[in-house]
């Protein structure tokens, strides 16, 4: 292991050395490149790091204090050292602070006393005069007797609370110099401090004090980038990253520290999705499907009643490239909304069948499943293809003959939900897998699906209905092949959205939604709730929810149903929605919606994905606030799938920018970046999946150039050293297997 120039006690942030001057040695420091001279090389102190001393466990001063630590999960000194703070707050000068304002002071003990308080049962007041070279000051501690003896006069101190104005400091939280690693408080302009995530019985000043002690043990701290990727990249190393988020000295250190740490954090990710992808390529095993175009061929040109898309055919030619491959495809298919993903997941699941094989499409809900099964019969046409339907609602008698067909490969063809992992599901020959809302499934069940054979993989394409920002999708899906569906299908147009804010604007909303039903269109209208049961206690709402408009008055399917049979839509069909409704009724609300006798459907968000009725025009969106931009974008996707274009509705919130947004875009791909800006990623497409998709240091898609980056530098280091065996990469992989465990490390065929 290299050795690592630091000063013994208070290293300061090491850096890389620059390609900029070749035969110079130079530091790269956060943006600072300093030439050292040959004296200052040979003065520098030789340090060996020993990483086992990072092992050491973390003591606390208090019982309190300890378990403060262990609830963050801080028990040594490694632990503690990769405790990040939040932010840095820069300590004020005495003069500079403010009346009401919580601020920190960086200051010396002048004198200090202990008052006694009149009433019965506290403990007496501690009163110091502290000074900076701004001025002077006041400060009180409560409840703590024992520091008249610890912060002798002279003692230098950081003290983090609120200034009354009047010269009085009240304080919260507080730390002694000599804590401070010998820093002096009192230099006139004070300095950044560093603000940690805390918990009850540690607060983020204590940690800081922890820290602050544990400095020394930077030095141990291993270096997991080679120098070729800090010098390319232009990054400190490790424990200069650490030491600038603990310790700033300028404003810039902390951000350039956590950047450093989340270009690793972003690399390690990559590096993970990309030997992912390269241990698939070196597999074989999967059915071929390789012969000439049959059935496939004979469908696309005579069975379809519309022409495909560009990207459609583009998407096409990429399944078949992939399929008639030995290793098992791994492809994500995204598509705006309407923009067909079920024509093309029905050609590969075709061109399983014209081999002899057999097809599978596993949907997250009932009513998603029934509507596909539906499409693909539909889509079928008069090609002979047998098909079924697998549902936790199917009928024993009907379940158990449609089991022994999949067991002896009489069943080509077969969509259904988690019933199709269930362990007495047996397929004779299953070569393609075909997963819906891909991300509502966990990874154990998404593989349960590809499973089935060991020695013959299936295929497996993913899709989803919520397009995905290209920084996302490398952040969540790096290992998997795309093709994006961004074309609409001819005729149809872009939903008009509007907002229905106030009850002005309801009322002409419920205008224009009769007027629909009066021309012989369909309606939805969907409410956030399904009873009022679910709606947050008055106590709490305004508190949980935020002071939205329109959040007080949360509306519910069932009792909105009712509300508009005596109001608005008196005198209309309307049928009712939701998950919590049996098999049975949820299948003969869609009926009656889709044969044309309900004309109005009141809904949850079940209906957001896969419901398709051609008829229905117009759709109106119940306190549109609580959803997110992606969420409301499938849901009026809905409407206008027919001859005639569609309208929507957001009623509430008028002033958020995701329904502002909704009005002004209609593509999907430009709404999933706005979503992704204003959510974050780990609020886009919902549940966060497992892995390294969860990032502690990485932020999204504010270090979008750092992905790219990390991505192009892992592509690098996979095809030049795979298994990450040379000495250079060898901590890299050794953090690998620290961060995912040994199947990060699984050797890649061939």
């Amino acid at each position: 292991m290299p050795a690592t120039s630091t000063q013994p006690q208070t290293p300061e942030p090491a850096g890389t050395l620059s390609r900029e001057e070749p035969g110079r040695p130079a530091v790269v420091a956060f943006g600072r490149t300093e030439t050292l001279t040959s004296e200052q090389l040979i003065a520098a102190p030789v340090r060996w790091p020993r990483p086992s001393r990072l092992d050491a466990p973390l003591q606390a001063p208090t019982k309190k204090a300890q378990a403060g630590l262990r609830a963050l999960g801080l028990e040594s000194v490694g632990d503690l050292l990769g405790h990040l703070p939040t932010d840095s707050r820069r300590a004020c000068t005495v003069a500079a602070l403010r009346a009401g304002e919580q601020a920190t002071v960086a200051v010396q003990v002048r004198t200090i006393a202990a008052r006694a308080v009149r009433r019965k049962g506290m403990r007496p007041l501690v009163e110091a005069a502290v000074f900076d070279t701004s001025g002077t000051l006041r400060a009180t501690f409560f409840n703590q007797p024992w520091l008249v003896d610890r912060y002798a006069p002279g003692t230098r101190v950081l003290l983090h609370g609120t200034s009354d104005g009047r010269g009085r400091f009240r304080v919260s939280h507080h730390a002694a110099g000599e804590e401070l690693g010998g820093e002096s408080p009192t230099g006139g302009e004070g300095g950044a401090v560093a603000h940690y995530p805390a918990a009850d019985g540690i607060s983020s000043t204590q940690i800081l004090t922890l820290v602050r002690g544990a400095r020394g043990a930077l030095g141990d701290i291993p270096e997991v980038l080679c120098a070729s990727v800090r010098v390319r990249e232009r990054l400190p190393d490790r424990a200069g990253a650490l030491a600038a988020m603990h310790f700033p000295r300028e404003a810039r250190d902390a951000q350039e520290g956590r950047r450093r740490l989340a270009f690793e954090e972003l690399l390690l990710s990559q590096l993970v999705f990309l030997r992912r992808r390269a241990r698939r390529a070196g597999l074989t095993g999967a059915r071929a499907l390789d012969r000439e175009p049959g059935l496939t061929a004979r469908w696309l040109d005579g069975a379809l009643p519309f022409a495909l898309t560009d990207d459609q055919q583009a998407a096409i030619a990429q399944l078949a490239e992939d399929l008639a491959r030995p290793q098992p495809m791994q492809r994500l298919l995204m598509g705006e909304v309407g923009s067909g993903k079920t024509v093309v997941a029905l050609y590969a699941m075709l061109r399983a069948v014209e081999h002899g094989h057999q097809a599978a499409l596993m949907a997250p809900t009932e009513t998603l499943a029934e509507q596909h099964f539906a499409t693909v019969q539909r889509l079928l046409g008069v090609e002979p293809v047998a098909a079924a339907l697998l549902t936790g609602s199917t009928p024993a008698g009907r379940r158990r003959d449609i089991l022994g067909k999949l067991a002896v490969g009489e069943l080509p063809l077969v969509v259904g939900t988690h019933a199709l992992i269930e362990p007495d599901v047996r397929f004779a020959a299953l070569a393609l897998a075909v997963i819906d809302e891909q991300h509502r499934f966990g990874v154990r069940q998404r593989a349960a699906l590809q499973a089935g054979d060991p020695d013959r993989p299936a295929h497996t394409l993913h899709m989803t209905a919520t397009p995905i920002p290209r920084t996302l999708s490398l952040a969540r899906y790096g290992d998997l092949e795309t093709s994006a569906l961004r074309e609409l299908p001819l005729g149809r147009r872009p939903i008009q959205t509007s907002l229905a804010s106030g009850a002005a604007a309801r009322a002409r909303a419920f205008t224009e939604l009769r007027r629909e039903l009066d021309a012989g269109h369909q309606a939805y209208v969907v409410c956030p709730l399904v009873d009022e049961a679910e709606a947050p206690s008055p106590s709490t709402s305004a508190g949980a929810r935020g002071a939205n408009a329109g959040e007080s008055d949360l509306r519910a399917a069932t009792a909105e149903l009712e509300r508009l049979r005596a109001g608005e839509l008196r005198g209309y069909e309307l049928a009712l929605l939701h998950g919590g409704m049996r098999p049975r009724e949820k299948q003969q609300a869609m009926a009656a919606f889709a044969s044309g006798s309900a004309q109005v459907l009141v809904a949850t968000t079940v209906i957001e994905v896969g419901i398709d009725v051609p008829n229905a025009t117009v759709m109106l969106i119940e306190n549109a606030e609580r959803f997110g931009i992606s969420q409301l974008h499938q849901l009026r996707g809905r409407v206008g799938r027919g001859e005639h274009r569609g309208r929507c509705f957001l009623a509430g919130g008028g002033g958020s920018p995701r329904l502002r947004a909704l009005v002004a875009y209609s593509d999907g791909f430009r709404l999933a970046e706005i979503d992704l800006r204003l959510r974050k990623e780990g609020e886009l497409i919902g549940t966060r999946q497992s892995g390294l998709s969860s990032f502690a240091v990485a932020r999204l898609p504010e270090d979008a150039d750092l992905l790219e980056r990390a991505r192009a530098c892992a592509e690098q280091i996979v095809a030049e050293d795979p298994e990450l065996r040379s000495p250079e990469h060898a901590l890299l992989g050794r953090a690998l297997l620290d961060s995912v465990g040994e199947q990060a490390l699984a050797p890649i065929p061939g």
